[in-house]
């Protein structure tokens, strides 16, 4: 069975399985309900619990090893290998994976994700060469037929989102987000998903089969904004770390003084967000970019127009290109608003905080289906906080604090609000903090996070109150992973959790940095479970 185990010995749910198309799927499921519009998710594997339970495997050298994190690698180059999942398949659908080509064992030798595999010699494949093109592949029984071809492949030893779509008799492949290649073919109807190399070696992470039909990339256009129109009502302030008096930024206040402009189109909303100086951008309809992730200028309120715009594909990144810088370097993005948006099947973070910048405002939004983090906030970027938003249907969550050894970088800085958040069903990182001082999570409603939900480590100080833990396996801890960090709980409410975790040292007090008024804990889950996500801006 494809599943693993945490330390409590709670199964966590690495599979997914939702309304097979043909059959029950072998393995550990949790079945899921997936707001209209958006990918209903059948199976996804990231391979975390170490092993490749569920997948039958047909030449080549397959193990679960540790690239980067851990991975299902095919390490010969002398075969044709493949590996399918064990469900009897499904009809419309699309396969992605995150792959990383390590060898060819020739220039016409390609790795790549697989759809509707009659077995391992009858299939589509969208592969990259090593040549560096891209194909999209039909096999039936004998050498593999390009049905159609482009250039821009992946450099071997890179990582690159792959995703084919199988709908009726139309065949689409994505290279991080782009459409690339494209055909219409009738020679299978159904089948299973699967990963494949030919006389290639290569790692694969994240696998995912959905039945998401729309395009995640688009065609750019001419970089023009449309006309401005009235200045947005930018509604009440921020509370928490993004109100501050800091860094020569008095509170967040986005694109406040700017005009206003409304996108419906990729070209559209890059240019809006590249632009310099105060703009507000209203985003209508869901807007499909390319992955995986896109630069935010400082000065920036983006909001959703309604209740079911967003983004999907590609990711917003708030902060300079990563250097060892150790302290705010005069440019450092800040004073950015994002609200009101749907974040759906990104190829890398939905939210990338980093390189310190600061006054952020991440508010009202719901994240869900993304490959890494939701939001991720690191390299010593501060004064943010994250308010109202609704993540669900992912693993890693939010990450504060990327890595152990960022001390130089992080120490003094990440100070982060969470508040009234809605963390359903994510596993872990609900926070994941290193270093960061004071990180204030409250009145949050945490459910069925099988993992962890607060986790301070890497002396980080935390205050964690006023939240709403339901059956959450460890509600907070210092001791997860490394040297420990410092955390204060008090006036949490636990339900169907016996054993809250670890806490202890001492934290400076958020109280000293901002006023906040903390609401009886036992009103949390009636009270974020209505007013967090999109379409509700007036909680």
């Amino acid at each position: 069975m494809m599943k693993s185990l945490n330390p409590r010995g709670r199964p966590r749910p690495r599979l997914i399985a939702a309304a097979l198309a043909a059959g029950a799927l072998a393995a550990t499921a949790v079945l899921i309900a997936t707001p209209p519009a958006f990918a209903d998710t059948l199976l996804s594997d990231d391979f975390s619990d170490g092993n490749s339970t569920g997948w039958s495997r047909s030449g080549g050298s397959w193990s679960v090893v540790t690239d980067g994190s851990l991975a299902f690698r095919q390490s010969g180059t002398s075969s044709d290998a493949r590996a399918l999942t064990s469900a009897p398949g499904w009809t419309d659908y699309g396969v992605q994976a995150r792959v990383r080509p390590t060898g060819f064992g020739g220039t016409n030798r390609h790795v790549g994700v697989i759809a509707r595999a009659q077995n391992s010699s009858s299939y589509y494949a969208l592969a990259v060469t090593a040549s560096g093109g891209v194909q999209l592949l039909r096999r039936a029984g004998g050498d593999p037929v390009a049905l159609d071809s482009a250039a821009g492949g992946v450099t071997t030893g890179s990582w690159a989102t792959l995703r084919l779509e199988a709908v009726g008799t139309t065949l689409r492949g994505y290279v991080n987000g782009a459409l690339v290649v494209e055909a219409t073919d009738s020679a299978f109807a159904a089948g299973r998903a699967g990963l494949a190399t030919s006389y290639a070696s290569a790692s694969f992470d994240d696998v995912r089969v959905d039945t998401e039909t729309g395009a995640p990339g688009e065609p750019p256009g001419e970089p023009t904004l449309p006309p401005t129109e009235p200045p947005l009502d930018p509604g009440a302030p921020p509370i928490g770390f993004a109100s501050v008096n800091a860094l020569g930024q008095n509170g967040t206040t986005g694109g406040a003084g700017g005009p206003t402009v409304t996108v419906d189109t990729a070209a559209e909303f890059l240019a809006a967000i590249g632009t310099a100086g105060a703009l507000n951008i209203r985003v209508s309809g869901v807007i499909a970019l390319p992955g995986p992730m896109h630069d935010v200028t400082s000065d920036k309120t983006i909001v959703g127009v309604g209740a079911s715009s967003g983004i999907t594909g590609g990711g917003l990144n708030i902060g300079l290109p990563v250097s060892t810088a150790t302290s705010p370097p005069a440019n450092a993005v800040h004073n950015v608003i994002v609200r009101n948006l749907n974040f759906r099947n990104t190829v890398d973070d939905a939210i990338n905080v980093q390189m310190f910048s600061h006054h952020i405002w991440i508010d009202h939004n719901d994240l869900a289906y993304g490959y890494d983090g939701l939001i991720d906030i690191k390299r010593g970027a501060s004064y943010v906080t994250v308010s109202w938003n609704h993540t669900h249907h992912h693993t890693k969550n939010m990450l504060l604090g990327h890595d152990d050894s960022n001390a130089a970088q992080d120490t003094s800085y990440l100070k982060v609000t969470y508040h009234h958040n809605w963390f359903d069903r994510t596993p872990q990182r609900n926070p994941r903090v290193r270093f960061g001082e004071p990180v204030h999570v409250f009145n949050n409603y945490f459910v069925y996070n099988t993992d962890v939900g607060v986790a301070c480590q890497l002396n980080s100080g935390c205050v964690v109150e006023g939240n709403y833990f339901e059956d959450v396996e460890v509600p907070w801890s210092i001791s997860y992973a490394g040297s420990k960090g410092r955390l204060i709980a008090r006036n949490n409410v636990l339900a169907g959790t016996s054993e809250p975790g670890d806490a202890g040292g001492s934290v400076q007090e958020p109280s000293t940095y901002y006023p906040y008024t903390v609401t009886d804990p036992n009103t949390i889950k009636s009270l974020v479970s209505a007013g967090s996500g999109t379409g509700k801006l007036g909680f």
